[in-house]
């Protein structure tokens, strides 16, 4: 029986016809407010009360209004509008399904922080800002403030897709990975810890990654407090959400020369503002909300919705599924 599928989703020319083509024998819905980029939350829109299925970034609301609506995929890893327990106790009441695109940045989001690893560890970044400003030959400076990542320890503060992928980057170096997840079930080749022993670790990780998403529990996460703990001169990277971290704090570590230097593609709020004073931080380093970017992000976005509709018709595992 055919299905509507509701979308809002912005996708490049050849990712929608990739998306018309495979929903052929469905109705296609595409919402009048789509999204400024596959990452915008969407408006809501009445066209959503008729679907079965929804891709994008529906209005929650909408979502709830509409009894009919069986399946959910967001565009995003991250899910923050939808991650209420009114929401998903709603949905799990009526037995519709919640999924997200975790797979899809996984990759990427891993590969950014472990080209960041890379080109703090060899001073890459500071030889570049020397490039910029004097042309000044650093020779003996930058070789000996390398650092090889070999043997050096890892702190993920969030085990889902993005922190598991990371581990699997890690794992040739030799690193000591430690991770911090509510589930602690054993992991191979990560030593996954409690929140509750994250006071004991953090003074032993030369580096400290934020995957966290933005909920009540995650909000200035990283704060005073437990930057206060890091090991001095230790690396801190985040390709969470900017509201998990304590920014102005984040600052403070870093003028002090407590936090070596930090890695931020995340930020509160989005866009970074020109006058922020993140952009000017001594080894502070931004870039604008993009280690989850790839190339062929859209026709992954929907070859992963596809390959998740193909499992719901059959009735079989969805990838990435929450709810």
């Amino acid at each position: 029986m055919p299905l509507t599928i509701w979308t809002n989703a912005k996708l490049e020319d050849h990712a929608t016809r990739l998306l018309e083509e495979g929903t052929r024998s469905h109705r296609l819905v595409v919402s009048a407010n789509a999204s400024v980029s596959v990452l915008t939350a969407g408006q809501p829109d009445p066209a959503l009360a008729t679907a079965d299925i929804a891709l994008g970034q529906p209005d929650p609301a909408d979502c709830l209004r509409n009894p009919r609506l069986r399946w959910v995929e967001v565009t995003t890893a991250g899910y923050t509008r939808y991650d209420t327990p009114a929401f998903q106790e709603a949905f799990r009441t009526r037995g519709s399904i919640f999924t997200n695109m975790s797979g899809v940045f996984a990759d990427p989001c891993a590969q950014h922080v472990l080209a960041m690893m890379l080109a703090l560890g060899r001073q890459l970044l500071p030889s570049y800002r020397d490039q910029l400003t004097d042309h000044r030959w650093e020779y003996l400076q930058r070789r000996y403030d390398s650092r090889l990542l070999t043997g050096q320890t890892v702190l993920l503060l969030g085990f889902g897709a993005i922190g598991r992928r990371l581990a699997e980057l890690l794992a040739p170096f030799g690193m000591k990975v430690y991770a911090v997840r509510r589930q602690t079930r054993s992991e191979a080749g990560v030593h996954i810890i409690p929140e509750e022993k994250l006071s004991a670790v953090l003074p032993t990780a030369d580096h400290v990654v934020n995957i966290l998403p933005d909920n009540d529990a995650t909000r200035n996460y990283v704060n005073a407090r437990r930057l206060a703990l890091f090991k001095p001169g230790a690396r801190f990277y985040n390709v969470g959400r900017g509201t998990t971290v304590d920014q102005r704090a984040l600052q403070e570590a870093l003028e002090s020369g407590r936090l070596g230097e930090a890695y931020l593609d995340v930020f509160d709020p989005e866009p970074l503002p020109p006058e922020h004073p993140l952009w000017t931080t001594k080894n502070c380093y931004v870039t604008p909300h993009t280690a989850g970017g790839r190339r062929d992000q859209d026709e992954a976005i929907v070859r992963h919705f596809l390959a998740n509709l193909a499992a719901f018709e059959q009735g079989g595992a969805m990838v990435d599924r929450v709810v």
